[in-house]
């Protein structure tokens, strides 16, 4: 994509998202959240700051972003933290994150955009997480010789990076004075386009982040309460495909007293209400403080936050969204536990769904008779289940040190002062 189109294309989304504002939610945060914006910033951020600035386009970036910026607040106290999002879905559950000093929207790509945001925060160091790569804020990044990483990047040779018409990418990607990639496949694919110089292999920061959860999760009371002796078969981030399969399978589950505690990916009331509506006489997780006695056999969980704590109760875990286009999501999160994991079949974009699967760790399961007899399995064969359980464990203990690999180079290479 030349420059030209990608002008084109900017100012065509920016006047998409203003029109889906009328009637979309998530769309009216998008524009809401970044009106006034360099306003905010100004009377946010006080002239001389010594600052970090990380951006990530939402969540699931955030939280690999996350251990990097605890282990900078700790190496380098002098310095704030500035942390910045493009989705609603990050900024709107982490404009709280107590260990950034200020949370924001990033303002829309542009020269005078990304100008006036630099000119505002002055960054020493810029941490950019897996994707987006925005062509005026590297531009003006690099012309300005702020230090410029790239942190838990993945490359498909499918991307236009690696494409004849990619030359524009390939200048982008120059910009970063290191790239660190997940995998010896994005790095060969790096290498490929004259950039090994600037790309090493440092891994996924997530599995750094599950392994800083599971040491010091703390128990969840309600949830042992409902729980009690029982088995339990955690479902989380599912979508509707993934409750329908999880429908099928109750019968099995009940007769094999094993309990089923579903966190949906979107906790919106009327979805609730759906799951509630597919599982009669399930409870809402927002319900049990209230019960003295609990006696139901399904949990709905209606909040969030807790999905990366919850799966520690598993006997099993299923991981949703690979029933469905949206893809699986983080498998890391369940299998750090020692706990067989299982998901659906839409899993080959994502390096460690398919390496839990190599490592015997993990199944991709199509339809509840395949899920039904794997854990019946589980429940004839005990040696069996542990180790498989055993394996998905070693599989993320082995994949830990990126953020350390991540921190060396910052300071090896001096791009922050103590």
């Amino acid at each position: 994509m030349g420059i030209f189109l990608y002008n084109i294309f900017i100012r065509l989304f920016q006047a998409a998202i203003h029109v889906a504002s009328l009637f979309n939610e998530k769309a009216k945060k998008w524009v809401v959240g970044r009106k006034n914006i360099f306003k905010t910033l100004e009377a946010a951020i006080p002239v001389g700051e010594k600052i970090i600035w990380m951006h990530c386009a939402s969540l699931g970036e955030f939280e690999q972003g996350r251990p990097v910026i605890e282990q900078l607040k700790k190496q380098y106290p002098a310095y704030k933290i500035l942390l910045t999002f493009f989705s609603p879905s990050g900024f709107e559950v982490q404009k709280k994150y107590n260990n950034a000093d200020w949370v924001f929207y990033l303002p829309l790509d542009s020269p005078r955009n990304a100008k006036r945001f630099l000119e505002i925060v002055q960054p020493s160091l810029v941490i950019f997480v897996k994707y987006e790569f925005w062509y005026y804020y590297l531009k003006k990044i690099k012309y300005r010789n702020i230090p410029l990483i790239l942190i838990s990047a993945i490359f498909r040779e499918n991307m236009s990076f690696f494409k004849w018409y990619g030359g524009m990418q390939r200048k982008i990607l120059s910009r970063f004075n290191h790239l660190f990639v997940q995998d010896a496949e994005s790095k060969k694919l790096i290498d490929g386009v004259g950039l090994s110089a600037i790309c090493s292999v440092a891994g996924d920061t997530r599995f750094d982040r599950v392994i800083e959860i599971a040491s010091s999760c703390k128990p969840i009371s309600l949830i042992e309460k409902f729980i009690a002796e029982n088995k339990v078969l955690i479902a989380g981030s599912t979508w509707k495909n993934d409750e329908e399969l999880l429908k099928k399978t109750a019968d099995f589950l009940a007769s094999k007293k094993i309990k089923l505690i579903i966190a949906p990916h979107e906790i919106k009331s009327e979805h609730i209400a759906e799951i509630e509506r597919l599982f009669p006489g399930s409870l809402l997780y927002s319900s049990l403080s209230s019960l003295q006695q609990i006696n139901a056999e399904i949990l709905i969980i209606d909040n969030i936050g807790m999905l990366s704590t919850l799966y520690k109760y598993a006997w099993c875990s299923y991981v949703g969204g690979g029933l469905s286009r949206t893809g699986v999501h983080n498998v890391v999160e369940a299998a750090v536990y020692n706990k067989p994991v299982f998901f659906g079949p839409n899993y080959e974009k994502y390096r460690e769904a398919k390496e839990l699967i190599t490592k015997k760790g993990a199944f991709a399961i199509n339809d509840k008779d395949e899920l039904v007899a794997q854990l019946n399995q589980f429940l004839l064969d005990p040696t069996y289940y542990y180790e498989i359980g055993e394996n998905a464990g070693n599989y993320v203990k082995k994949n830990e040190g990126a953020v350390e690999v991540i921190i060396d180079y910052i300071q090896e290479n001096l791009l922050l002062t103590s």
